[in-house]
């Protein structure tokens, strides 16, 4: 199983979201500083995650859920994960659905 598909897998299973996008952008920061005479694996991600799950609790209150949710998957090589965490009425005020 990839480290997206693991990152995916805990976060559905631990939040049940109604959105979950995980974009791997590993291959933008493949020249950096940071990244080189590493081999090529998947260490940036971008994630949108919505749910129910957050309503109540603040933005950095999220990522330390998300982070502690994530923990294993951190340590195996994630150099980077921007996240985006919100409730279903924070997402339709903002126009994100499942369908966009």
């Amino acid at each position: 199983m990839s480290l997206a598909e693991r990152i995916r897998s805990n976060l559905s299973r631990a939040l049940q979201p109604q959105i979950l996008e995980l974009i791997d952008e590993s291959a933008m920061h493949a020249g950096h500083a940071a990244m080189k005479g590493l081999p090529a694996r998947e260490t940036h991600f971008r994630l949108t995650i919505v749910a129910e799950a957050f309503a109540g609790t603040s933005r950095v209150q999220r990522q330390r859920q998300i982070y502690s949710l994530l923990a294993a998957e951190l340590a195996d090589g994630v150099h980077a994960l921007a996240i985006t965490a919100l409730t279903p009425a924070e997402a339709a005020m903002r126009g994100i659905s499942a369908s966009s």
